[in-house]
């Protein structure tokens, strides 16, 4: 999307919200000089889904980093722990995709490798629309699980980790430049779990950049020239987002989320047993909702994050 027609987009937003409260604001108006009261309570939860609107409309005028307007490619990869870890990837995978459905973008799976007894080793997926990679950036780093092991016959408390990293898709205004002489690309027969989302001809395709070790993959395209496309687009997002992250380096913004896939370096706690809570390291944001957190509900944290860079004040992990 252009920068123009990002404006564009964003004036029309604030003039429907506008409109909307205008709306409302008659509605509450009506009722009073009629006394209706089953339209007064109408226009009271109006108001208080507006009030969640214009909350997310505030926040949204905080992505004006560079790439935040993009849409986003979103990778989880399962930590140490075999089964234990690989299960909690694939609901780490579950959760993000019920998130982009309940925020209205469209979710793509690109890549799924499944795991050797449960759940899988690593997956990307493409969420599309304003704002995907301004909301999930935040995301990246390593996410820790503690439960009851539903894999474990004597029930035992179990720690696992799986890291999730976040990149800009990249449009046509930006170029990146890749030598195809750097790049090693593999045909290979796709090893999801089958359905729709999974070609099993060997149409898959992995493209290794030599210079940097980036590695993507792509499996979910009907054909190996579709496959192949597509993940050109990953490895160009790839290198945008090495680019970003060293310019972030040097004005020190980078993240401090990413390191080893283990103790000490997790950004967020999901704790399901003996009690339940999700906490951001980072900005301090909790909720006992497990649950609703699991199921794609991740706005609090997402907002904790961008409230945390408007005010500056973002706690240490």
């Amino acid at each position: 999307m252009t920068e123009r027609n990002t404006l564009v987009a964003a004036l029309d937003r604030v003039r429907d919200l506008e409109r909307q409260i205008n709306d409302t604001y008659e509605m509450i108006e009506l009722a009073e000089a009629e006394g209706e009261s089953d339209l007064a309570e109408e226009a009271t939860a109006a108001f208080e889904a507006l009030a969640e609107d214009v909350e997310r409309a505030e926040l949204e005028s905080l992505l004006s980093q560079e790439g935040d307007k993009n849409d986003a490619f979103l990778e989880i990869h399962a930590g140490a722990g075999g089964t234990e870890s690989q299960d909690w990837a694939d609901m780490l995978l579950r959760m993000y995709m019920r998130w982009g459905e309940r925020a209205g973008y469209k979710v793509q799976l690109l890549e799924q490798s499944e795991g050797e007894e449960a759940g899988i080793k690593s997956a990307t997926i493409k969420v599309v629309g304003l704002n995907a990679y301004g909301w999930l950036k935040y995301e990246s780093g390593v996410h820790r699980l503690v439960r009851i092991s539903p894999f474990d016959a004597n029930a035992r408390r179990h720690t696992s980790f799986a890291s999730v990293w976040v990149y800009p898709a990249v449009d046509d205004s930006i170029d990146i430049n890749i030598n195809p002489a750097d790049c090693r690309i593999d045909l290979y027969r796709a090893s999801g779990a089958g359905g729709q989302h999974v070609n099993r001809t060997e149409s898959a395709i992995r493209i290794t950049h030599i210079p940097t070790g980036i590695v993507v993959a792509c499996q979910t395209q009907r054909s190996q020239f579709a496959n192949r496309d597509e993940a050109w687009r990953m490895l160009k997002a790839r290198l945008y987002e090495r680019e970003l992250q060293k310019r972030r380096e040097v004005q020190g913004a980078v993240e401090a989320a990413k390191g080893d896939n283990g103790w000490g370096n997790q950004i967020r706690s999901y704790v399901l047993q003996p009690y339940q809570m999700v906490k951001d390291l980072r900005t301090g944001f909790e909720t006992s909702d497990t649950a609703g957190v699991l199921d794609g509900n991740l706005d609090g944290f997402m907002r904790a994050s961008l409230a945390g860079l408007a005010n500056g004040n973002k706690e240490e992990e």
